[in-house]
């Protein structure tokens, strides 16, 4: 694991930040996320192959697409955020500086870098993500709509699920650091973005549902508020499976939704 991130990966979450390494030369099975973004067939057979894995039908990958950026988001978000957010330090994340190891189902095995990148204290989470953001998740996720017709908001949704989780267990394992709390407020739920040109990509107002309680810790037949998921992630149409629990298109919440607007 790198240094910088031993403090924040301990125990069970140790597997998140041994997920990026950092030596001078990458391992030799790893793409380049340059080359993959460049070379959509390199991608487009990382997606048949993820659906070979899940049983998909390839004449619609836009659910395995879906399924297969939450795998990488999930490896690569966690350090690259836990860095930028509590260590206020920017690792590379230019498609050209950043490679991936798959395994024969398309599932990411790891990323590399062969620099460190540079610390970042005081500025912005603007200045900080977007090395993130529009170098490297843009370009990879206009290439995967290209190829699949996935709409960009499914992704960039799946990426603010990933970034709201790292974040909100980082402000619990930081006692609530307050520039950990405005990062995520700046990127989650703020409207804008302070560069003009550009529209925010992870924000989407959320819905609140009313949903059963589990029996613990509460009592038997209490109620209690769900956040539904920005956009929905296409997991239904996977074979034998069904909508996530926050799913804003599951039936019971498309149900309260519409008892909502008739009342």
């Amino acid at each position: 694991m790198i240094a910088l991130l031993e403090p924040l990966f301990q125990g069970d979450h140790a597997r998140h930040g041994e997920a990026l390494q950092c030596a001078p030369r990458p391992p030799a099975d790893a793409l380049r996320v340059a080359d993959l973004i460049a070379q959509p067939p390199l991608l487009l057979d990382l997606l048949h192959r993820q659906a070979r894995h899940l049983g998909a039908d390839t004449r619609d990958l836009r659910p395995v697409a879906s399924a297969w950026s939450l795998e990488y988001l999930g490896m690569w978000l966690p350090p690259m955020v836990a860095a930028a957010s509590v260590l206020q330090h920017a690792f590379p994340a230019d498609p050209e500086h950043v490679w991936v190891r798959f395994d024969d189902d398309g599932d990411p095995l790891g990323f590399h870098i062969r620099e460190l990148g540079r610390p970042m204290p005081g500025t912005s989470a603007a200045q900080r993500y977007a090395p993130m953001f529009w170098q490297h998740m843009a370009p990879l996720f206009a290439v995967i709509g290209q190829l699949t017709r996935l709409a960009p908001k499914v992704l960039w949704s799946n990426a603010a699920r990933h970034l709201e989780t790292i974040l909100e267990e980082a402000l619990a394992l930081t006692g609530g650091a307050a520039p950990i709390a405005q990062d995520r407020d700046r990127l989650l739920r703020d409207a804008t973005w302070p560069q003009p040109q550009r529209t925010h990509p992870l924000y989407a107002p959320q819905r609140q549902v009313q949903v059963q309680a589990p029996v613990r810790p509460a009592p038997e037949g209490r109620r209690e508020t769900l956040t539904l998921y920005r956009h929905c992630c296409l997991n239904h149409l996977l074979p034998g499976e069904s909508h996530c629990g926050p799913c804003p298109l599951a039936p019971a919440h498309r149900k309260g939704r519409a008892e909502a607007q008739d009342a």
